[in-house]
C-alpha cells in the first residue's frame, strides 16, 4: 500500500466507502441511518493525529533510508529511491489536504450573511 493511501487509511474504517447497495431492488441505506460514534471515540482531531504521525514516520524511514543509501550501510538504492518517494508523495497529499482545507475555510469566512 502506498504512503498516501496509508495516510488515508489511519483516518479508520468511518472514512471508507461502503457499498453502494443491490440493483435488485433492495433499499439503499439513508444517510445518516444507523451512524454512531466511530469505535474507540476516535474523533476528527485524534485522526489527524494519526495522520500526521503516519507523514513522520514515512518522512523518518526516508531520511533514514537516505542516509544509510550514503553511508554505504544500505546496498539497494532502489529501497531507498523507493522509501523517498514514498515520503515526496505522503507529504505532496498533505499538503493538497491542508491547502484544500484551507480555501474551504477562506471560503466559509467570505460567506456573507
Amino acid at each position: 500500500m502506498s504512503a498516501p493511501i496509508q495516510a488515508l487509511a489511519a483516518l479508520g474504517h468511518e472514512w471508507s466507502i461502503g457499498s453502494v447497495g443491490s440493483v435488485a431492488g433492495a433499499p439503499l441505506a439513508t444517510p445518516g441511518a444507523g451512524a454512531s460514534t466511530p469505535a474507540g471515540g476516535a474523533s476528527f482531531a485524534g485522526a489527524l493525529t494519526n495522520a500526521v504521525q503516519a507523514l513522520q514516520n514515512t518522512q523518518a524511514t526516508a531520511d533514514s533510508a537516505a542516509q544509510q543509501l550514503a553511508t554505504g550501510k544500505l546496498t539497494d538504492p532502489t529501497t531507498a529511491v523507493a522509501a523517498v518517494e514514498q515520503a515526496q508523495l505522503a507529504m505532496e497529499l498533505a499538503s493538497q489536504i491542508s491547502n484544500k482545507a484551507v480555501g474551504a475555510i477562506q471560503t466559509i469566512f467570505q460567506t456573507q450573511v
